[in-house]
């Protein structure tokens, strides 16, 4: 099992559907793309951006819920994908042991980032579908604009030539 962050949530360019991007956290830095419905990308990019909302939505009420019931959710594996789809388990620490609960990847994703634990791969799923990303893009707005800002602070009349 190999650690994994969220790196995006977008709109795929040719058909509309939100796409989560997922990157390996240490090297050979593997990234794959799942396709997610639209409320659970909503509520992903949500939890990236640190958005709160007066009352709980689904994700959160799941996540309260459990640690009321004085669980914890210790981690989610995305486990493996069988003809396009892609399955997750989400491990829950109990006064049991651990309880191993399958998900929906989208799902298992928001609620890890809700409870802020750990998210993991499977070595065979990021072996099938991890591709090691050679030259990576910016795809953060704000380092958009955080690198424009540094080129017009910078920029100077010399750089125009004659």
């Amino acid at each position: 099992m190999k650690n994994i962050s969220v790196r995006s949530v977008r709109l795929d360019r040719l058909s509309g559907t939100p796409v989560v991007t997922l990157r390996e956290d240490d090297l050979p830095r593997r990234q794959f793309e799942i396709f997610i419905g639209g409320p659970e990308a909503a509520s992903i990019k949500s939890a990236l951006d640190g958005e709160t909302t007066p009352r709980p939505l689904t994700h959160d009420l799941y996540v309260h819920t459990i640690e009321r019931l004085g669980m914890e959710i210790v981690r989610v594996v995305l486990t493996h994908v069988t003809d396009g789809t892609y399955f997750a388990d989400i491990i829950l620490r109990t006064i049991d042991g651990e309880v191993v609960i399958s998900s929906r990847p989208s799902d298992a994703l928001a609620i890890a980032l809700r409870a802020t634990c750990p998210i993991y791969a499977s070595d065979d799923l990021l072996e099938m579908v991890g591709e090691v990303q050679e030259d990576e893009p910016v795809n953060n707005e704000a380092e958009i604009i955080d690198e424009f800002r540094d080129f017009i602070e910078n920029i100077s009349p010399e750089d125009f030539g004659e």
